[in-house]
Formats: C-alpha cells, structure tokens, sequence
C-alpha cells in the first residue's frame, strides 16, 4: 500500500468510503469491512455524522475499538441531523463535533470536514470553531466537502493558523469537472484532494454493460446516478473495460490508478460492502499508467 500526506497525516493511498455503514451494511458486516482494510494496509476511513443517521460513525467506531492507533478517521457535519441541527455556524459546529466523538467513541477526530458550504454562515465563523477544536486537541486537521475554488480562497483568506488541508469533491473518469480549477488549486496550496464518487456510482466497476439489467443491490438499481448510467457513458465503460484488459488490468484497476497519477490525489475513497470488495479495491491503485496510457484513455473518453 502507498500513502501519501494530508497534512500532518500519513494516509493510505485507498481508503474506505463508510456511506454504507448503517445502510447496506449492518454492525457485523462493518467489523468484517474494517478488518479486511486494516489487513490490506488501508488506514483511512471516511464517514460523516448523516450516514446512516449516525449509525456510521456507531459502528465505526465499535469496529475500531482496541486498534484505534492503526486507522486515521475523517468525519464530516453540517448536512441536516434534525431540527436546528445543520450548518455550519459555531455553535452547531461545537455540537455536531461532540455529538460525533461520542458515536466514534475517540477523544480526537483524525480529519473533521464541513460536508459542503453553508450560505447562512460566514467562513471566518466556521473556521474559527474548527481552530478552536484543533486548539483542544479535539481534532488534528480540518478540511471541506463540495467547496468551489471561489470558496476555498474565502476561507484561506481569514488568515486563521489551522487552514483546510483537504478537500472532498467528485472526480473521477467520468467526471472531471474538478481538473479545471479545483485540482490546480491544490497543487499550488498544498491541500490535498479526495475524489468521492470514483468509481462513477459503480459505473467502473466493470459490473455494468450496456442493454444489461442492474444488479441487485447496486447503486444504479437503488436509483442512484440516473444520469451517470446512459447508453454513452456505457459504452465509454465498455471501451476503458477493453483498454485495461489489453494491458492485463481490469476496469476497477485503471479507474483507481488513474487517479493516483495526480499528485494532488491524497486518497482515493470508495465504498466497500464486503472483504472481498476491500481487498480489490486495496490493490487496484498500483498500475503505474504510463503517458501513453493516458493519452489512450484521454482518446476513449473524448
């Protein structure tokens, strides 16, 4: 496994996307998750406090108990846990933080993320209250979700001394929208970038084809990504399918190693169901795509 840094943080290269704890995945189902990523040499596991109503970070943190000192937990708050309970203004920040430690059951968070901007709430105010948590060893490092460059210069610039060292947007193959902008940014400030959503909502897997129905229990049989799972973007599948396996790598593989040709690419997080989905995953990074081989998949995708 290779990692890389996140600001003081060492993380692995693949991480575990925990969405699915509490939803798809029950109490016993995580700890066999969990087990499988920590075997494989994956230390970061990224939740926040709505998956799953809070059942996430639960069982999260129940899985992790005894070897908490082998895993880098990232959480996130500020989408809607209840009434009053959302944002990102101080006093809800402070809230959302202890209500997420308790469910962790950890003194410190590893990564505490604002899971997207809140309109109501000026920055300085937010990052203030992340500081202030830094400050009380409450939390190591802060990042964001679903910021806009735009955004991430607001917050830089309220000078305050523990600045985001992450952020969290969609990227992958089939969105890329974040090379415009959101990518160069990073490589000039140093904050690292943690694509969600890498696998297109399961479109690269290598699990769909066209004309084919949805599996069972998958993303695009749930209703997710309607929009991802066209006849084009099938197709575009299809052909990075046949790309890989001219090189003996399969879909899964090139859409993990492509993203980690980016430096700015701290982490690449996606969900995991089962051991034998970890174990995949955890290996599927070291492709070292060559330039060619990039040219080839820029020629597929365009």
């Amino acid at each position: 496994m290779e990692y890389r840094r996140l600001g003081s943080l060492n993380v692995s290269l693949v991480g575990i996307g925990c969405n699915n704890f509490g939803w798809r995945t029950d109490e016993a189902g995580t700890v066999a998750v969990v087990d499988a990523a920590l075997d494989s040499g994956i230390n970061f596991f990224d939740t926040a406090d709505c998956y799953g109503a809070g059942q996430s970070e639960e069982y999260l943190g129940k899985a992790l108990r005894g070897r908490r000192n082998k895993a880098l937990i990232a959480t996130k708050f500020g989408i809607k846990m209840g009434e009053g309970k959302e944002g990102a203004r101080a006093e809800y920040v402070r809230e959302a933080l202890e209500a997420s430690l308790k469910r962790l059951r950890v003194d410190t968070i590893d990564l505490y993320q604002i899971h997207r901007p809140d309109p109501n709430t000026p920055i300085g105010e937010t990052m203030e209250a992340l500081n202030e948590a830094v400050r009380a060893g409450k939390v190591r490092e802060i990042g964001c979700s679903n910021f806009s460059v735009e955004q991430m210069r607001e917050a830089r610039e309220t000078k305050h001394r523990h600045q985001f060292a992450s952020i969290q947007n969609e990227y992958s193959l089939m969105k890329r929208d974040a090379e415009a902008d959101v990518l160069p940014e990073c490589a000039e400030t140093g904050v690292g970038f943690l694509p969600y959503f890498p696998l297109a909502n399961g479109l690269l897997t290598g699990k769909y084809r066209k004309g084919a129905s949805f599996p069972e229990a998958s993303r695009a049989k749930d209703g997710f990504g309607p929009k991802i799972f066209n006849d084009a973007n099938l197709e575009r599948a299809d052909a990075l399918a046949a790309f890989a396996s001219s090189r003996g790598h399969s879909l899964l593989d090139l859409a993990f190693s492509w993203l980690a040709t980016r430096p700015e690419v701290s982490s690449v997080i996606a969900g995991a169901k089962t051991p034998e989905q970890v174990r995949a995953n955890s290996g599927a990074a070291s492709w070292k795509l060559t330039a060619a081989d990039l040219a080839e998949v820029n020629r597929i995708l365009e």
